[in-house]
């Protein structure tokens, strides 16, 4: 008879810290893999295309770094100036990559523990449901919301004089997704007693667009892609940087989770 794993999480802050920072560098080490499949050939694409360019601006200076957008995509390795005398060789940014997905996903866990250590305290749901909600709202919140407002660019685009904006604003849009997030658990609390369980779907799903759209009326754009840089290019690195932050999340979910089963299972033993 299988034993019942699906129990709240009772264990210190201790054990969870652990269990996160373990869940965190699992997670990390396969968002560094996705980002270096699906990233990487567009990220060496775009600096090729930002060398090419070189030349034809005289005030660009080799060693200057390239603008990028905000540092939500720490995930995607980042770009400067990769002539013959670049401080760190194409090699050594790849494997500083892993290094970032790595260190980000031992960040997130510890983080995601403290949020479970938590959450548990206001709700009665088991272990594994838990950790997975937590993974999908933390998605929403820090990656999601704001990758819809300003998503991320390769090198090569940007303008270097509004790196502190633009940084700015990508944090503003981190907090406008935490608060639809926040939104989504206030509705769900205030309509717990409605009879239809659609009722209280849609209740927080409209709580959540209508902060989410309020703050994106509110946030200004930022549109700063050359017209003769490759559109598809542009695209194809958000969505390997989308693929990698999505991997990172569900990774850094399911590992906590099964984890805590696991961890279940020898407490019932």
């Amino acid at each position: 008879m299988p034993l019942n794993t699906l129990t709240p999480v009772t264990e210190s802050l201790r054990t969870l810290l652990l269990r996160g920072l373990l869940a965190g560098l699992i997670a990390g080490l396969l968002g560094g893999v996705v980002a270096f499949a699906l990233g990487e050939p567009h990220v060496q694409a775009a600096i090729e295309i930002e060398e090419s360019a070189a030349p034809a601006e005289p005030d660009h200076h080799v060693g200057e770094t390239a603008p990028h957008d905000h540092s939500a995509e720490a995930a995607e390795p980042e770009g400067h100036s990769h002539g013959d005398d670049a401080l760190v060789s194409r090699t050594g940014q790849r494997f500083g990559l892993f290094l970032a997905t790595t260190l980000a996903g031992l960040a997130l866990g510890a983080i995601f523990a403290v949020v479970v250590h938590y959450a548990r305290r206001f709700t009665a749901m088991a272990g594994t449901p838990l950790a997975i909600a937590v993974a999908g709202f933390g998605w929403l919140a820090i990656e999601a919301v704001p990758f819809f407002k300003y998503p991320a660019n390769p090198p090569a685009v940007g303008d270097p004089d509004t790196i502190n904006e633009r940084t700015l604003l990508w944090l503003a849009s981190v907090l406008l997704g935490l608060l639809a997030v926040a939104a989504v658990v206030y509705a769900g609390r205030a309509l717990r007693d409605q009879d239809l369980v659609t009722t209280r779907v849609i209740g927080q799903v409209a709580a959540f667009l209508a902060v989410v759209t309020i703050g994106y009326l509110a946030l200004p754009g930022i549109n700063e892609v050359g017209e003769d840089f490759p559109a598809t290019l542009l695209w194809q690195f958000r969505i390997s940087s989308l693929a990698t932050q999505a991997t990172l999340w569900l990774a850094l979910g399911l590992a906590f989770a099964f984890l805590t089963e696991r961890g279940a299972r020898r407490a019932v033993r």
